[in-house]
């Protein structure tokens, strides 16, 4: 099986945030891609033109629109249990194992990194022989197509990425349906004034206001600190 270990280094690295640091990699990133050759020509063409995208635009803009990307809504967030737990208490269980699966294998993280983000998860597969590192991301292929569709959907060349992860997992990067985010006028949105609606705690004019009848307990105690 052919060696992926520095192309999935690479692609790690250009899911990165693109500070000045990232964007002076860039070439050597390309060069790695084109050396290893682990995903095909056509792929590392598209991601020699998103690397010269990020060289060439504007460094505040390429960074605001990395921000808009992947950090301002769910359907593309590169934290993978965004995706399956969402909010959930399920998600720290889910979390803890996932560190403790890397440090059975010899990879600790530093205490600002988060083992579920596609950064980190693609460090981690590149220090696994290439059948481990393609069972691996296999798993959460599902997650990377939802991802990937929800880029394509947006006409971010960093869906790119997500495509070149999904052909090393031995998967087809295809559009498939995925959770819309909600539109930020939707979630800051308020009741109506005077159409409000029952579900809000409002009644319409002309409806029955109910009365909600509480008894009134002794307050609980708190827990001592």
């Amino acid at each position: 099986m052919k060696n992926n270990r520095y192309t999935l280094r690479a692609l790690a690295r250009l899911l990165a945030y693109p500070d000045a640091q990232l964007r002076a990699e860039l070439p050597a990133l390309v060069d790695v891609l084109d050396d290893e050759a682990a995903v095909p020509a056509a792929r590392r063409a598209e991601l020699r033109a998103l690397a010269t995208e990020l060289q060439r635009t504007d460094p505040l803009e390429v960074e605001s629109h990395y921000v808009e990307t992947f950090d301002r809504g769910r359907a593309t967030s590169l934290h993978l249990f965004e995706h399956v737990h969402g909010d959930s208490r399920d998600r720290g269980p889910a979390m803890i194992d996932l560190v403790q699966t890397y440090e059975k294998a010899g990879m600790f993280l530093g205490p600002e990194e988060l083992p579920d983000h596609l950064c980190v998860v693609l460090e981690f597969a590149s220090t696994q022989p290439p059948h481990l590192a393609k069972s691996f991301l296999g798993e959460m292929a599902h997650i990377l197509n939802a991802v990937f569709s929800a880029l394509l959907k947006r006409d971010s060349r960093y869906a790119t990425v997500l495509a070149a992860v999904l052909e090393l997992a031995g998967h087809k990067a295809q559009a498939v349906p995925f959770e819309a985010d909600e539109s930020m006028d939707d979630s800051w949105a308020e009741p109506e004034a005077f159409g409000g609606c029952s579900t809000r705690g409002q009644a319409k004019p002309g409806e029955a206001q109910p009365i909600h009848i509480v008894r009134k307990t002794a307050a609980a105690p708190r827990m001592a600190a």
